[in-house]
C-alpha cells in the first residue's frame, strides 16, 4: 500500500509542478494568465520593491538549502528517500505560487519594441528560452530532475542509484544551459517594464550564484571529473572559440598524459 501512495504523491506533485511551470510561462509573459508580472499599481513604489525582494529571496531560500547534500542528509532522518525530490519539488512550486499570489506591480516602462519582426523575433527567444529549459531537463534526465524516477523505482522495489556524469548535447557548449534558457526567457520582453526589469535581474544574480553553489557540489560529487569539464566548457555563455580551443588543449594534454603513462 506504501508503495502505491508514494507513486501517486509523486505523480501529483509532478502534476503540480507542470501546472505551474506553465503559469511561470503565462506570468513572466503576462500571457492568458489572471494575473501577470504586470498590472494596475496597488502599492508604494518601496513597498513593492521589498514585497517582491522578499517574495523571490523566499524561492531562493527554499530552492537552494533545499538542494544542499547537508539538508538532503538531516532531512533524510524525517522523509523517505523516494519522496524526497518530489516534496522537493512541490515546495518548490508553493513558493512559486505565493510569489504568484503577492506579486506587486511597480508600473513604468523601461522600454518598448513595437516593430513587428523585432517583436517577433523577441516572442521567438521567449519561447526558445523555456523549450532550452524542457529540453536541458530531458537531456540530463527529466523524471529523476522532478521525483518521478525515484518514486517509481520505489514502487518497483528497486534501489535507487545515482545518474553517472555525461555532457549530451547542449552540455557540451555552456554547463548550464536550463539557467541560460529560464534568463533567455525572463529577459526577451518587447516591453520592458519595471517589474519585469526588477525580476529579471534579482533573478538573474541569483541564478548567478545557484550556479557556484551547485558547481561545488557537483565538484565533491564527481571530483576530478567535473573540474575538467568545468576548466573546458563556459559556465553560461556559449563562446565557440573558447569551447574549441579548451577541447584542443584539453585532448592534448590527454595524449600526453598518455604517451608519458606509456613510457613508464
Amino acid at each position: 500500500m506504501k508503495r502505491y501512495i508514494f507513486l501517486l504523491y509523486g505523480v501529483l506533485a509532478y502534476v503540480v509542478f507542470l501546472a505551474t511551470f506553465l503559469y511561470l510561462i503565462g506570468f513572466t509573459g503576462n500571457l492568458l494568465v489572471p494575473k501577470g508580472i504586470d498590472g494596475a499599481v496597488e502599492v508604494p513604489l518601496w513597498l513593492a520593491i521589498l514585497t517582491n525582494l522578499g517574495l523571490i529571496a523566499l524561492f531562493g531560500a527554499q530552492h537552494s538549502i533545499m538542494a544542499r547534500p547537508w539538508f538532503k542528509q538531516w532531512w533524510a532522518r524525517y522523509l523517505p528517500e523516494s519522496i524526497e525530490r518530489s516534496t522537493f519539488v512541490l515546495l518548490s512550486c508553493v513558493a512559486l505560487v505565493v510569489m504568484f499570489y503577492f506579486w506587486q506591480p511597480m508600473g513604468g516602462l523601461v522600454w518598448t519594441i513595437s516593430h513587428p519582426v523585432s517583436v517577433g523575433i523577441i516572442y521567438m527567444l521567449f519561447a526558445s528560452g523555456w523549450g532550452l529549459v524542457l529540453l536541458s531537463s530531458f537531456l540530463i534526465n527529466h523524471f529523476d530532475l522532478f521525483g518521478l524516477r525515484q518514486v517509481w523505482l520505489y514502487f518497483r522495489k528497486k534501489p535507487y542509484t545515482d545518474l553517472p556524469f555525461d555532457t549530451p548535447l547542449l552540455y557540451k557548449f555552456i554547463r548550464h544551459p536550463l539557467y541560460f534558457g529560464i534568463l533567455l526567457a525572463f529577459w526577451a520582453a518587447p516591453e520592458m517594464s519595471v517589474s519585469r526589469l526588477f525580476f529579471a535581474l534579482i533573478f538573474t544574480l541569483y541564478a548567478l550564484k545557484a550556479m557556484q553553489w551547485e558547481e561545488k557540489d557537483l565538484i565533491k560529487h564527481f571530483g576530478e571529473t567535473y573540474r575538467r569539464y568545468k576548466s573546458r566548457i563556459p559556465m553560461i555563455i556559449p563562446i565557440p572559440y573558447i569551447i574549441v580551443k579548451r577541447n584542443k588543449v584539453s585532448d592534448y594534454e590527454t595524449i600526453m598524459k598518455s604517451h608519458q603513462q606509456e613510457a613508464v
